[in-house]
């Protein structure tokens, strides 16, 4: 299993872009699953680029929420000469899933959790007002959560999870989120994009805390 991120406001690669939102790719098995797609589809394909990562090879595109730092490069790639597969929260705007049915095949992610490949699975949509998925990837070690923005809060992402197996990692963006002792029983932690209190979680945690941005990954 491996996690590579390809768009982040900070960048690991020199040649890379930074640009606020956040997008990683997935590879389990023979599948190859890109969650959510920054702001800017040029940067995302660039990025993409720059490590090694042929847009075309993607299998499948999940969406965790309506916010455009997340959704605004699905334009570019559903541009590409495939129909691929694409896992948006059921909440979405008919418009917005209109849009995306004629260009791509359109998958309505619902209030529990999907199995979008194998060995890759939706939270399902959790929260309140705006509604948001998480992935939840399995490992030889364990369960490894990435989150677009964790607008539900860490703890009902966590606990979601949990139903699928034991969690032992946590990437993406996590908001203003505080309440560190949740992650106390990780033995990765990867905060990303919009957190608020990085530097304090890797204070917190140094020995298992990774530094986030493009060309950040996840091997297991």
């Amino acid at each position: 299993m491996l996690i590579k991120v390809v768009y982040d406001n900070e960048v690991l690669v020199s040649e890379a872009r930074p640009s606020w939102g956040f997008s990683c790719v997935v590879d389990v098995g023979e599948k190859r699953v890109l969650f959510d797609t920054g702001w800017d589809g040029s940067i995302l394909l660039h990025n993409m680029r720059v490590l090694g990562i042929a847009p075309l090879s993607i299998d499948v595109i999940a969406i965790s929420h309506m916010h455009w730092d997340h959704m605004g490069g699905l334009p570019a790639m559903l541009q590409l000469d495939k129909r691929f597969e694409v896992y948006v929260p059921q909440s979405f705007s008919q418009n917005l899933k209109r849009e995306i049915s004629s260009r791509a095949s359109l998958h309505e992610v619902g209030k529990g959790p999907v199995k979008i490949v194998d060995g890759v699975y939706s939270t399902g949509e959790l929260g309140r007002g705006l509604l948001e998925q998480s992935l939840v990837v399995e490992s030889e070690k364990g369960l490894v959560v990435i989150s677009g923005c964790a607008h539900p809060g860490v703890g009902a992402i966590l606990e979601r999870s949990k139903e699928l197996g034991k969690v032992i990692g946590l990437v993406g963006g996590l908001h203003g989120f505080r309440e560190f002792w949740l992650l106390e029983d990780l033995e990765i932690i990867m905060p990303c994009h919009c957190t608020q209190h990085k530097l304090a979680i890797h204070e917190l945690f140094p020995s298992k805390c990774m530094k986030c941005g493009v060309g950040a990954e996840i091997s297991l």
